[in-house]
Formats: C-alpha cells, structure tokens, sequence
C-alpha cells in the first residue's frame, strides 16, 4: 500500500489527481457533493471516510417536510389536511424524515463511490446504518473498513514461455477409463481370491489414535481402495499403497494427516495413526451394456459410442491439467515478485467464495461427482493455504481482465449455463436454479472472468511441449463420510494431547 492517507475526491466527488477520461462522471446535477478520504487500515483493508455537504441534504429535508404539508393525510392532531403549521409537522415528523432522508443518501453516497471505482472491494463495507445519523447543522459525516484488493504492478505477461503436457490416449487407458466410469452402475461381489488392489473396496474396522491415545473407533466402514483417503476431517495421503496386497484379518497402518480447521487447536495439521482390521475384499462386477444403460447414464447408442464418450472425457481431463499447470507457471512469472500479506480473517471469509471457483472448474473439465468430492476434501483439508493460493490467482488474473477491458455480460452468464447443462444432460433453467440456490451466480461470473483472462495470455504464450505420463489412479482420492476425530475430543476446551514442542 502506498501512502497512509490519501484524499481520493474533490467536493464534488470527481477524483482529485485523476485525467479527465479516466472516470466516468456522472452530470454534476445528478451527484452528491461529498468528499472522500481512504487510508490504509492494514492488509488488503481501507478506511474510508466521506463527507456528504450540508446544502443538498437541506434541500432533501425541504422536499420532503413540502409533501408532508401538502399531503392530503392529517399529520398534526386538531388540524385538518392541509392546514397544519409547518413547524409543527416539522417538530412532529424530524425523526421519521431524517431517518428518510438518511437512507436516501446514504445509498446515493455509496452508489456514488462504487461508480467512481475509488476502491476495488472484496466484499460489502462493515457499515452498520443504524449506527449513523444526519446532524441537526453541518455535513452528514460517515466512516467505514472495507476489505480490497492489493496493490501491485503487473509485469508484463504477453509472450510468456509455458511448458504444456501432452498426451495421447491408448487403448488400454480408454479401457480404464471405462470401467471408472461404468463402477457406479455396477454390483459389489466378494473377490477371489481376496487380496486388495487399486479400485477394490475394503470393509475394515478402524482404531485411531494419537502418540498412543485412542481418538475414536470406525466399525464396518466400507471404502473404495484409491491412492488417497479423504476423511471428513484428514486426509491419508498413502492410502492405496498401504492397503494394496492385504487380505481379510490383515492389519495396516495408515497414516492421517488432520485439517487445520479442528476445533481443538492442539490437533490441527497433526498425524495421527489408524489401523485397519480388513474384514473383506469387495470387486466391482461392471454392467452389461444393454442400450437402455448406455442411453440413460451416457447418451450414447453403443459401446463403440460409449468408447468415443470416454476419449473425449479423457481430453477434457487433460486440457483441464494443461490449464492448471499453464496457471501456475503465469502466476510464478506474473505474480512472483508480488508478496502479499493477506490477514486470516479475510482468508476464512473468502474461503466459500474460493471453493466454489475450484468446484466450477472441475465441472467444467468433466470430472465426475466423487472425484469432486475427493478434490474437495483435499481443499478443505487446509482451507487458509488452498484460499491463500487461489486468491493469489484472482487477483492476478482479475487485473488482467481490467487491463484488457474484459467484463462478463448477463448473456455471456447465459451461454455458459447453457453449456454446462448440455454437458451434465439437464436443462438450463434447472441448472441456473441450482446454481442461484447455492448462491453460486457470482462464483459463475468470476470463473468466467478469469478463463478468458487466462485464455488471453495463454494465446499469445510460446510453448514447450512435453510428454504426460498419468499415472494409473494417481489423482484419485476415495471419500468416506467419517471424523476422524469424534466431536466429544473436537472441543476447544478439550486438550486431548500435549502440544507438539514449539506450537
């Protein structure tokens, strides 16, 4: 942030040191004649003080007390309609007319701020209306804190050098594919012989505990064996290799690793112990591929369809890997010498609005409901560094878009909701109701703001290709709906171990 203090308006609201074309001002008739001053307040938070002239808001109170004495409507007890003295409506009414007249300012004010794009916010002002008043004499005079973007140049980003992976689909990796995507409409059968491998399902007790205290007990629990395990609340990152060769009686150790967002702070991030007892070995037997089934789960005819439906799948994954790796490598060049403090209040508060983005972005590369749900765990298991990270890119990538002028229109909403629904079958309306019922419109919007503006570097970008080796259930993450940590250990006041040293 540059200065401590900075006057940002004139008395008539038009930014002091700013060109003539750089703001749009509106016909001074129609503006209020305030003054604004804006201040740091700390990380990415302004405070902002405005002063609102007495002269107009005089001329308020004029109008309004003039419709009060006209009003047909008695408004002084013993006096007919009409003919009541106007220092007594005025004595009369003053509270309900200033309350009036305050929020007709009020809301003209910030309106007025918003337009002159003084401050880039990220999220509503903490103003409380209730808390501010017109005075008898003199200016209406209001503050607030606001949470903003930071302050940074871009360096140049045209013509960036990318290494982008590529990659050519065989057979057999179609085959695999298939047989992920057709699981779901399969039947769990006991396997024989009943030794555990990647994509088998396991049925297990599990005992967890930490430096050698139990936590909690899971029984039965039945999971999907995929190179990683996300828990409600950690995640096992080794999963899969741990597990794979057991059999029924067999005991493995798998280590958790806690989220950081645990009531009790003495286990956020900690790794704790779990043993599974494997109870039995379960395989999926894949579905007959009768037309009924291709047409209803896939939209397609026949297996050599189906086969076509799978590539194309397998494609948009990997466009999906080329975007995020090409992401990471603008935002290292872009964004490498821009070092931001970003407080932890404003981090859990975006952190909603940040996850939402990510879900978006992996619907939009065709990644199926469960892979979501992995990914989001994933996410979620240390949400301040994952928001951290993306709130990084959205600034970056949202100075771009202001730079090259890129703004998303109601019809470009529109057509992006129209192809989604094409993509997951269902209609447009549908798809916009559950979008706006998951508040997610705006989360829609700045997805759709930053691809294009990803998109434009990415166009003019110099690339170096290289080869892409997927490794056969490398990203995949299982999911059960079980705490690692029970919620009678999951209390703040609850220290169920001694801290590690130096926390």
């Amino acid at each position: 942030m540059a200065d401590d203090t900075t006057p940002v308006t004139s008395a008539t609201g038009t930014p002091a040191d700013a060109d003539a074309d750089s703001v749009a001002v509106a016909p001074e008739e129609t503006r209020l004649r305030q003054s604004v001053e804006i201040r740091d307040a700390g990380p990415c938070k302004k405070h902002v003080k405005v002063t609102v002239e007495r002269e107009q808001i005089d001329e308020l109170f004029d109008e309004k007390f003039t419709e009060l004495v006209r009003s047909n409507q008695p408004q002084v007890r013993g006096f007919r309609p009409g003919k009541a003295p106007r220092k007594l409506i005025e004595k009369q009414y003053r509270d309900s007319v200033a309350e009036e007249v305050k929020r007709q300012v009020l809301m003209a004010s910030l309106e007025q701020l918003a337009n002159d794009n003084l401050v880039a916010p990220l999220s509503p002002p903490e103003l409380d209306p209730n808390a501010i008043s017109i005075p008898a004499t003199g200016p209406f005079v209001y503050e607030f804190e606001i949470e903003v973007r930071p302050e940074f140049e871009l360096p140049n980003y045209k013509g960036l050098k990318i290494r982008r992976p590529v990659h050519t689909f065989t057979d057999d990796e179609v085959r695999a594919e298939k047989a992920r995507m057709l699981e779901p409409y399969g039947q769990l059968v006991p396997k024989e012989p009943p030794v555990v491998a990647l994509n088998d399902y396991v049925v297990a007790d599990v005992t967890i505990s930490y430096r050698g205290k139990e936590l909690n007990k899971l029984k039965e629990v039945r999971v999907k064996v995929e190179k990683q395990l996300a828990l409600s609340d950690g995640v096992a990152e080794d999963f899969g290799p741990k597990m794979v060769g057991a059999r029924p009686g067999d005991v493995r150790e798998v280590e958790i690793t806690l989220g950081q967002e645990l009531a009790a702070s003495s286990l956020r991030g900690q790794k704790v112990q779990a043993l599974f007892t494997v109870n039995d070995v379960k395989t999926t037997r894949l579905p007959e591929l009768t037309r009924d089934l291709l047409e209803s789960a896939f939209g397609v005819s026949n297996e050599e369809q189906l086969d076509e439906y799978v590539r194309t799948q397998l494609e948009r994954k990997l466009e999906y890997v080329q975007r995020q790796e090409a992401r990471q490598q603008v935002l290292q060049q872009i964004a490498a010498a821009a070092t931001w403090e970003l407080p932890q209040d404003l981090l859990r508060r975006q952190a909603r609005v940040t996850l939402q983005r990510r879900l978006i972005e992996m619907k939009n590369a065709g990644l199926s409901d469960e892979q979501i749900r992995g990914r989001r765990r994933l996410l979620e298991q240390d949400v301040l560094k994952s928001t951290a990270a993306a709130l990084k890119e959205h600034f970056v990538l949202q100075k771009v878009a202001e730079v090259e002028k890129i703004e998303i229109e109601e019809e470009d909403l529109d057509r992006e909701i129209e192809r989604i629904a094409e993509q997951s079958g269902e209609s447009p309306r549908r798809v916009r109701a559950r979008f706006e019922k998951e508040d997610m419109m705006d989360a829609l919007a700045a997805d759709l703001l930053e691809r294009r503006a990803l998109d434009l570097i990415l166009a003019e970008a110099r690339y170096e290709d290289y080869e892409w080796k997927p490794a056969a259930g490398a990203d995949e993450i299982a999911t059960v709906a079980a705490d690692v940590v029970p919620e009678s250990a999951n209390r703040p006041e609850v220290a169920t171990a001694e801290p590690p040293p130096g926390s």
